[in-house]
């Protein structure tokens, strides 16, 4: 176990602090409060269903792909069976919620656990968990924000049509949604249909190493493969996705939007996306990666089609919007959730375009350099200028449309140190950079600092960590324990009230005075 930090630490933040106000070129500690966003912002904090709740084979869950996925990739002890056990735990999490400060909650729906079968009987223990899920949240003042899927569609669907692939799909996705909006809907005013599709479709449709591991050779980065086409199936996927979410926001809208008055949307995973050179051929690279990645899911949600450069260079393997189907897709959001952590550098590849066997990522004729390995506790570098310049594309290329934050936050190594300065190094830049986005006129309403806990990380298993809390594996209690980060963002929240209070919630506004 690691034991907690002492008060001596506190010292060591505000050395941190100190360094961030002399190194990082954005907001420091000592230019913005709580008080500078406005007061509508919502900050919060999240995790997802599979990575947090553990009982994966209790009270009627039953697997769902990434159940199939964990196991079968990570082996005995490696997956989220127990994980953090917030099934069992959540009342404790909100209590730690609450001494946090944290004004939302970012949490998704297990479909498998909510109906087994993925359409038919809605399973009471389920509705039962996250009714209460969302009365603790709601009785402690905090603002719960649910997601419908996060890469766990049940396995029996899988089984029995092929899942995404297939445009069954739809009918049994829009009445899921309909079960949650009916039973929760009147506690939960903002939803989000599907997380960060994108990055779902290229692991788990062209390079095999997400759930539900599709891939075809040359392409796949796994030998652990369960067939597959990478040359349409991720397009295949995706399509499927805007079409079920576009049902169930048309859904909503009819049906529960003038009683419940909420709000709904979709999440897009995005890099800060960076020319490796200052050419031509590499900026107009970095346009595709971008309409790659982010155009892929964004540009039919606003335009009601795909980026011209995708349905230029994928030709027929990427499937058309009907008419209607256009006009369903088209402005089917409330807002739309962004995902960052990182930048990758890119340089063109047209040569790819040559190549008759394409994937994605060579019907992209661009190359994606990583700065840090996806697949290691490598920690992110603090740059909240390219998320700026990002919201700033964003905003050029969408109309400005409401923003949330959805994840955003540094990896460590899961045992290091509770000491975790490097993570409020990260988010003291980066709540930052997001306001200057605000002041430079990004539409966003909230920033949700990825994660909550130490989760089942579903790329590294329990080898990094992204949490504001450590949860002791080896305790059969599951004890949480706050990180240095944990303390500086209730520090954040709390605009230092608490300092009387606590005084290892450290202030340091004298310090530049």
């Amino acid at each position: 176990m690691i034991p907690e930090t002492s008060l001596k630490d506190t010292f060591k933040l505000i050395l941190l602090v100190v360094s961030v106000k002399l190194v990082i070129g954005v907001l420091s500690v000592a230019d913005y409060s709580r008080d500078d966003f406005p007061a509508d912002f919502i900050f919060g904090s999240g995790t997802s269903a599979y990575q947090v709740e553990g009982a994966a084979n209790q009270d009627g869950r039953t697997p769902s792909i990434w159940d199939t996925f964990a196991h079968s990739v990570y082996g005995q002890g490696e997956n989220g069976d127990v994980a953090c056990d917030g099934y069992h735990k959540y009342k404790e999490d909100v209590q730690l919620m609450v001494e946090t400060g944290l004004e939302a909650y970012r949490f998704s729906i297990s479909w498998s656990r909510l109906i087994p079968n993925g359409r038919g009987p809605i399973n009471p223990k389920g509705l039962q968990y996250y009714n209460n899920l969302i009365d603790e949240l709601i009785s402690k003042g905090i603002q719960p924000h649910a997601t419908l899927y996060n890469f766990d569609l049940p396995q029996a669907l899988e089984d029995e049509y092929g899942g995404w692939l297939s445009r069954e799909v739809i009918r049994d996705f829009t009445h899921y949604a309909d079960v949650c909006f009916r039973e929760f809907g009147d506690r939960v005013q903002y939803w989000t249909t599907v997380n960060e599709p994108n990055v779902f479709a290229l692991g788990g449709y062209d390079q095999g190493n997400g759930p539900p591991q599709r891939c075809s050779p040359p392409f796949c980065v796994t030998n652990s493969s369960r067939g597959g086409n990478s040359t349409y199936e991720p397009y295949l996927a995706v399509h499927h996705i805007l079409l079920s979410h576009s049902s169930a926001v048309r859904l909503y809208r009819r049906k529960y939007k003038d009683k419940q008055q909420g709000f709904i949307g979709i999440s897009v995973y995005m890099y800060g996306f960076i020319p490796l050179t200052n050419t031509e051929r590499d900026r107009a690279a970095t346009q595709r990666a971008r309409d790659f990645i982010v155009g892929w899911i964004v540009e039919p949600l606003v335009h009601g089609d795909y980026p011209i450069s995708m349905k230029t260079n994928a030709g027929a393997r990427i499937p058309v919007f009907k008419n209607q189907e256009s006009e369903q897709v088209k402005g089917s959001y409330d807002f739309i959730g962004v995902i960052y952590y990182n930048n990758i550098n890119i340089t063109d590849n047209s040569d790819a375009l040559k190549t008759e066997l394409r994937d994605t990522s060579a019907d992209m004729a661009a190359q994606l350099i990583f700065l840090q390995d996806l697949f290691s506790e490598e920690e992110y570098p603090v740059t909240p200028w390219s998320l700026r310049e990002e919201l700033y594309k964003f905003r050029l290329h969408y109309g400005n449309p409401p923003i949330f934050i959805h994840e955003n936050g540094q990896r460590t190594r899961r045992n290091s140190s509770l000491q975790d300065f490097s993570r409020v190094k990260y988010l003291h830049g980066y709540i930052g950079g997001v306001l200057d986005a605000l002041r430079d006129g990004s539409n966003i309403k909230g920033y949700f600092a990825w994660a909550f806990l130490d989760v089942f990380e579903l790329l590294a298993g329990y080898r990094s960590s992204f949490g504001l809390y450590y949860v002791d594996m080896n305790d059969t209690e599951l004890k949480r324990y706050p990180k240095l980060s944990a303390k500086w963002y209730s520090w954040f929240l709390k605009g230092n009230i608490e300092l009387k209070k606590d005084p290892s919630i450290v202030s340091v506004d004298h310090l530049f005075q």
